[in-house]
C-alpha cells in the first residue's frame, strides 16, 4: 500500500521485450537502495515488483495488463517517473490509500501558473466512466500523486499544486496530450458496490479505453 507521496523522481533507461515479456528498467539514485529482489515500488502510480537491481537502477516485468492499462506502453527511454515504495507499518499517512492499482489513464492538459501566487493549476481530462468517482475535495492520485481534487467540469479535473509538488514529481515534464495514470479513490468504489449490491468492477477494461480514445 502506498500513500501518493513521491520520494523521488527516477528516468526510464530503457524498456525491452523479448519474447512477449517486456521489462522496464529506471534508474534512481536513492530508493534502489532501499530495495531487494521481490520488492514493491510504485511507478508513476503503477505497483510493480522489482526483479532486477543495480547500484544505480532497478528493473520491473510489465504485465500484458499493466502494458495495456497504463501509460508505460506510450512512454520512451528518458521519461521522467515517479517513484515511492510502500508505506511502512508505523509510518504516517501523509496522502490517502494507494493501491498502485491504475483504473485508466486521462489526458494531461496544462500545468498553469495562478497569478498572483506561486502555485499551479493541473488540468486533466478524466475519462467519462470515472469521473463518478471524482468529487470536489475529494482524493485523487495522479502519476501516483496523493491530489485533492479543486474542480470538476464534465471530464475536466483541476488540483492545485504547489511548487513543492512541481519540483519533486514528473509534472513539470509532461507535455499537453501525455497520458497520466489514475486511480480514483478505493472507498468510493466500495461505496457504489455495496449500494449496487454487485461485484461489476470499476476499473476501465481495455475494451472502455479504445472507445474512450485513450
Amino acid at each position: 500500500m502506498f500513500t501518493g507521496i513521491i520520494e523521488e523522481v527516477g528516468r526510464v533507461t530503457s524498456i525491452t521485450n523479448e519474447n512477449d515479456n517486456r521489462r522496464l528498467t529506471v534508474s534512481a539514485s536513492h530508493l534502489v537502495k532501499e530495495l531487494k529482489k521481490g520488492d514493491s515500488i510504485a511507478v508513476s502510480g503503477v505497483c510493480l515488483t522489482a526483479v532486477e537491481i543495480t547500484p544505480k537502477s532497478f528493473g520491473a516485468d510489465l504485465a500484458e495488463e499493466t502494458w495495456a492499462r497504463t501509460s508505460f506502453s506510450r512512454i520512451k527511454p528518458g521519461a521522467l517517473v515517479n517513484l515511492e515504495l510502500p508505506m511502512r507499518a508505523d509510518g504516517r499517512f501523509g496522502g490517502h490509500i494507494v493501491q498502485g492499482h491504475v483504473d485508466g489513464t486521462g489526458k494531461f492538459l496544462a500545468l498553469d501558473e495562478i497569478q498572483d501566487a506561486d502555485n499551479y493549476w493541473l488540468r486533466i481530462e478524466v475519462p467519462s466512466v470515472l469521473t463518478r468517482y471524482v468529487v470536489n475535495k475529494g482524493s485523487l492520485s495522479i502519476e501516483g500523486i496523493s491530489l485533492t481534487v479543486a474542480k470538476v467540469e464534465g471530464t475536466q479535473v483541476t488540483a492545485a499544486i504547489i511548487p513543492h509538488t512541481t519540483e519533486m514529481t514528473n509534472l513539470k515534464s509532461l507535455k499537453p496530450g501525455d497520458p497520466v495514470n489514475l486511480e480514483v479513490d478505493l472507498i468510493a468504489k466500495y461505496v457504489e458496490k455495496m449500494i449496487r449490491g454487485d461485484s461489476t468492477t470499476s476499473s476501465l477494461t481495455i475494451e472502455q479505453l479504445v472507445e474512450q480514445g485513450f
